[in-house]
């Protein structure tokens, strides 16, 4: 555990930092960097799926989740804010979860997803929560009792989406859809919970007014 974690650990303190950049300045770097991470999880999406019904579907639903990413993040007045927000939460919810669920281990939450415990659950919330406090507290916004809710429905998609996605590899026989990120596997195996998490936050912000 303590290597993947120093792993895991170093590359974040390089992505998280370059990726909200890219979130905030926008434009045609954001956009290119959007394009490639689609193809990229598209590749590594069909290297792990045979079944080419299900393959498909798959991808259909990449192209869906990447465009309302491009959408939440180009329209509504150029606001990277929300933008932010979700990936924060999806970012802390993957951190918690695994930092928690090592830690203190106990009853696995369901039986797709054998490595998934409800102690590592409650440590997603909870890091969610904070990660997101201590933000808004920088950006002097306040921390509402909506705000609150929302993390905990994009965190609960977020792990939805980990737990569906851990299903598949678990049927395919694999522990990682690629390589390319070190301690962490593919892709994929990072924004799992996101592809899942932006199409809901989409519709939420297109419907509840905070």
């Amino acid at each position: 555990m303590k290597n993947e974690f120093i792993k895991r650990l170093l590359t974040s303190i390089i992505l998280i930092p370059a990726i909200s950049f890219l979130i905030i300045e926008g434009s045609f770097f954001f956009n290119f960097f959007l394009i490639i991470c689609f193809f990229i999880t598209s590749y590594e999406w069909f290297n792990m799926i045979k079944k080419n019904l299900i393959r498909y579907i798959g991808l259909i639903f990449l192209i869906l989740s990447f465009y309302t990413v491009y959408k939440i993040r180009n329209d509504f007045d150029q606001n990277y804010l929300y933008l932010l927000i979700v990936t924060i939460v999806c970012i802390s919810t993957d951190i918690g979860g695994y930092i928690i669920g090592k830690i203190v281990g106990g009853p696995k939450l369901i039986k797709i997803s054998p490595n998934k415990t409800y102690s590592g659950s409650i440590g997603s919330y909870l890091f969610s929560v904070i990660f997101i406090y201590g933000y808004l507290n920088y950006e002097q916004i306040e921390f509402s009792v909506d705000i609150f809710v929302f993390i905990l429905i994009i965190s609960t998609v977020s792990q939805f989406g980990d737990i569906l996605i851990s299903y598949f590899k678990r049927v395919s026989k694999i522990k990682d859809t690629g390589k390319i990120i070190p301690g962490h596997g593919g892709l994929l195996d990072r924004i799992d919970g996101m592809i899942f998490a932006f199409p809901f936050s989409y519709l939420i912000y297109l419907n509840w007014t905070f």
